[in-house]
């Protein structure tokens, strides 16, 4: 364990992975401090390491990791190196800093960690604080992509909202807002306008933005910094849009013209209209960097990209028999997109949800949608400070047919194991939950 000696003398570091990651997370005391101050700190003393990488930030309520997904996939089938960072985990802590989707090992953790904690030490004695989780993980990435593992380009998934995200010390070659949603409203703003001037944050000078938000006022938002800022928006449903789209067994296939192309026949696993748009925006970011950055990205590779990209727990049908989908809808329009597809994709079958969440979340409207989905709600508890109890999302429920229970695994284990042909198990809510479900559903 990394601590000062008893003689006052240097830091003893950290040996193991364990000891590194109950460290790291020992941070979630601190919970959220937005502001970038911290990280500019931490990026001095490091000597810069994020202005050594080239990147896409990536901002958004909804499709982030999606669409973060579909550009990493498209630039490795082109053979180019690709570091992601993205959060929260599913399986994995290393996940987070990934290299072409391939968790860094856990003695890179040991060894980031290692050059990162005498800053957090040093931080702590100062008026600005010591650093959070989130920026402690942010800083090890900034580190791994510019000083450790250099990589081709590297992808930034915002952690919170975008003007005071830790990751915003970048200056990106391009940014991308996916969408605007009413989440985190108590940090970031109770309406679409204040939601949209937290995510715009991100916009850089002149550099371009491709967005796929749709709301009139939160548009008007982000055209209005973007214009502040002399950068040129790139707007879904204007500058490029999609047409033709069909729901394919696993997946959708659509077409896409744009300012550069028009591309018939594109096709991605992930199932949904919303992972068109994701994918969508991939495609565009591609396009920016071969027009603007000489990348040489191939029409086969955009095409094989999309098509192999996938992202765990976005409507994953994990079991064909019996039916099993998981779904990391943790807000209101993630739960709205769910229902949607379940009707329009099993609209014979009848639906028992399993749902757990945090509860800062809008739950009575999201409880309301399911409710008129699902035959059976099934509420449940899950192991994360912030959860809600499943009591409680039990009362906020309006369905003849519910059931709240602490323990979720024996009440998934009962549910999957006593399905009939015509009835299909729907498990969704906070992502922390899903990673759980990941794990367990792994070893059993």
């Amino acid at each position: 364990m990394s601590h000062l000696d008893d003689k006052g003398g240097g830091l003893i570091m950290f040996t193991t992975y364990e000891e590194a990651i109950d460290w790291i997370h020992s941070r979630l005391r601190l919970g959220v401090k937005p502001g970038l101050t911290r990280m500019e700190w931490m990026m001095e003393r490091l000597n810069h390491p994020e202005r050594k990488i080239k990147t896409i930030h990536i901002g958004g309520t909804n499709g982030k990791g999606s669409t973060l997904t579909y550009i990493r996939s498209i630039l490795e089938t082109e053979g180019i190196e690709v570091g992601t960072f993205t959060s929260p985990y599913i399986e994995q802590f290393n996940e987070r800093i990934s290299i072409n989707g391939v968790p860094i090992k856990d003695e890179e953790i040991v060894q980031l960690l290692n050059d990162i904690y005498p800053l957090a030490i040093e931080l702590e004695g100062t008026e600005i604080g010591e650093p959070t989780e989130f920026e402690i993980i942010t800083a090890m990435a900034f580190h791994y992509f510019a000083h450790i593992h250099p990589v081709d380009i590297a992808l930034f998934e915002v952690g919170l909202g975008g003007r005071w995200d830790s990751t915003n010390v970048l200056h990106p070659l391009l940014s991308i807002i996916t969408s605007i949603g009413l989440d985190h409203t108590k940090i970031l703003g109770d309406t679409y306008a204040d939601i949209a001037g937290e995510k715009a944050g991100i916009i850089k000078s002149g550099t371009p933005v491709i967005s796929g938000v749709k709301q009139p006022e939160a548009l008007q938002v982000i055209n209005r910094t973007a214009k502040e800022k002399r950068s040129t928006v790139y707007q879904l449903g204007k500058q490029f849009s999609t047409f033709g789209h069909t729901s394919t067994g696993c997946g959708e296939s659509f077409g896409l013209e744009n300012i550069f192309h028009k591309r018939e026949g594109l096709e991605i696993s992930m199932a949904g209209t919303h992972q068109i748009e994701n994918a969508s925006l991939a495609v565009m970011a591609a396009e920016f960097l071969n027009q603007y950055f000489s990348f040489d990205i191939s029409e086969e590779s955009m095409k094989a990209g999309l098509k192999k990209a996938y992202w765990p727990g976005r409507f994953e049908r994990v079991s064909n028999d019996p039916l099993i989908i998981l779904d990391g809808a943790h807000n209101q329009e993630g739960i709205e997109a769910l229902c949607h597809e379940l009707e329009k994709r099993y609209p014979e079958k009848k639906k028992q949800v399993v749902f757990a969440a945090l509860a800062d979340k809008k739950l009575d409207q999201m409880i309301g949608m399911l409710d008129q989905t699902a035959n059976k709600m099934i509420f449940v508890d899950f192991d994360f400070p912030r959860a809600a109890a499943a009591k409680d999302l039990y009362s906020l429920s309006s369905s003849t047919n519910k059931i709240a229970d602490s323990d979720w695994k024996a009440v998934i284990q009962s549910e999957r194991d006593s399905l009939s042909d015509e009835v299909m198990l729907v498990i969704t809510g906070s992502l922390y939950f899903i990673s759980e479900i990941k794990q367990w559903l792994k070893d059993n």
